[in-house]
């Protein structure tokens, strides 16, 4: 008879919603949306979230509890771990059948959303790219059903795994390719634990370029000696969807348009929610053609893990930033202790934008008045970076610059504050004092005390005595200019001057 754990009875795909001033595109090589609203949380899919005692980092301080943990200890899973959070994803469901867990994943053509005002006729899994996480325990045999619904042969490889040769999904050479209509199965006990993935090893170039991967998380059988309060986990990818285009182009190895966490671009991306005093830990795979320095803002973390498992804590390294290269996994954890919003990123400058025209110069300091009403006589959308930078580009776009369809904006998000000005690979890390154990509700932007803030002190680009050097001779430059908002009616085409 068939039976299934407690935690896999339903699944949510994961669904955000977002509120939006405008829904405007731009390409070329500006285009700042100044208003795009904060996304909500995407749902979980059904897991009973729990925490642990947590504990802080290696030696004397791995002894004290966790503040979760010590709160309100929660259900875990009934083979004793804590499920992942996949952001903006979802874990798909298992059946037992004699003592094997059945996983069934479909390869087939999707309509994805990177963010609200651009949609791609993408590849995926299930529904979504990327597919379903597979949520497994070390020793678990597993059985993984795979439905071919592309017009081309395909295969899964199983990246990092230790399994017989034959399960192993390299098409032509481990086995034969799954042909459209085929449904394939891979049987095989697991023998490690650690952060995962899959993929296709068919048509590679193709069948990942349009998004086909997912993630393969084994928790180890004998449980963690540091345990987590919050596990997290998403792949990085990137995307050529140029502009006006709705499928993304293959044959592009550098310039990318989409940078990506599960195939979102902020402020799409899901936010990572947690409490003062809990321990987080964040996996994070690459399959990518690039590598990426991930950045978290204020809390230094241990890089303890790969698909290799945890590593042992006298191999934990502390960073603040930690390069993912291509097909690798990394896991990084901390336990906060400053309550705020914190930025959490790919310290590549452009890997934090949207749809930029790479090859088109960079006008900084040139008067364009006119420019763009005429080059969109022969390229529509275009939009020239503003004189003074890209930024006061941001209020015309806000008040009805319009771009090719199905293309975002370069920078975007709206904060407590005013525009955040980001893309692509960036999120937030939003830590509470008074956030409850398995609790993942965005609390919204985070208040901070008067005393505690940056303020203003001056409006005189003059002010003060700051010790300067210009071996070169004063600068030709003006000061600091007030960025003046658009007007309503306002003659896009002769900004800049």
């Amino acid at each position: 008879m068939d039976t299934r754990p407690e935690t896999t009875d339903t699944v949510e795909q994961a669904e955000t919603l977002f509120t939006r001033r405008h829904l405007l595109q731009i390409a070329g090589s500006a285009g700042l949306l100044a208003g795009v609203a904060r996304p909500a949380l995407a749902q979980h899919e059904g897991h009973d979230m729990s925490s642990m005692p947590g504990m802080k980092m290696p030696a004397d301080e791995a002894k004290a509890p966790s503040k979760a943990a010590s709160n309100n200890p929660v259900k875990r899973h009934p083979q004793g771990y804590l499920p992942v959070r996949t952001l903006n994803g979802w874990t798909l469901p298992y059946t037992m059948k004699g003592g094997v867990k059945e996983f069934h994943l479909v390869a087939e053509e999707i309509e994805h959303e990177f963010a609200p005002g651009s949609r791609g006729k993408c590849w995926g899994y299930n529904g979504t790219t990327p597919g379903p996480t597979l949520e497994v325990v070390e020793g678990d045999r597993v059985r993984i059903l795979v439905t071919n619904r592309l017009g081309e042969p395909t295969s899964v490889h199983w990246h990092g795994i230790d399994l017989p040769n034959g399960y192993d999904g390299v098409g032509g050479m481990n086995q034969p390719s799954i042909k459209p209509g085929e449904t394939f199965a891979y049987e095989f006990t697991l023998k490690q634990h650690g952060t995962h993935m899959y993929h296709p090893h068919a048509d590679e170039m193709t069948q990942m370029a349009f998004g086909m991967m997912g993630l393969f998380i084994i928790h180890p059988k004998a449980g963690e000696e540091v345990p987590i309060d919050r596990d997290y986990c998403f792949l990085l990818h990137n995307w050529a969807m140029h502009p006006g285009t709705y499928r993304p182009d293959p044959s592009i190895m550098q310039d990318f348009d989409l940078w990506t966490f599960n195939s979102k671009t902020f402020p799409a991306i899901e936010h990572l929610v947690m409490a003062t005093g809990e321990r987080c830990r964040i996996r994070i795979g690459n399959l990518s053609m690039w590598n990426h320095p991930i950045h978290l803002h204020s809390n230094p973390f241990w890089v303890t893990g790969s698909d290799g498992g945890r590593w042992p804590r006298n191999q934990w390294r502390r960073e603040v930033t930690e390069i993912v290269g291509v097909g690798q996994m990394r896991d990084i954890e901390f336990v906060a202790t400053e309550p705020g919003d914190w930025a959490f990123h790919c310290h590549m400058a452009h890997h934090t934008m949207g749809p930029m025209g790479h090859g088109i110069p960079n006008p900084t300091g040139v008067d364009q008045s006119g420019v763009d009403d005429e080059i969109r006589q022969l390229l529509p959308g275009f939009a020239a970076m503003g004189k003074h930078g890209m930024s006061e580009h941001g209020g015309h776009v806000a008040m009805g610059l319009a771009g090719p369809d199905n293309t975002l904006p370069m920078m975007t998000g709206e904060g407590l504050y005013g525009p955040i000005e980001m893309g692509g690979m960036f999120t937030v890390l939003k830590v509470r004092d008074g956030q409850k154990p398995g609790d993942f509700t965005d609390p919204g932007w985070y208040r901070h005390p008067k005393d505690k803030i940056a303020k203003k002190v001056s409006s005189d680009p003059d002010y003060g005595t700051p010790h300067r050097r210009q071996p070169y001779g004063p600068s030709s430059s003006p000061a600091a200019t007030p960025k003046v908002p658009p007007m309503e009616g306002m003659d896009h085409s002769k900004h800049g001057k």
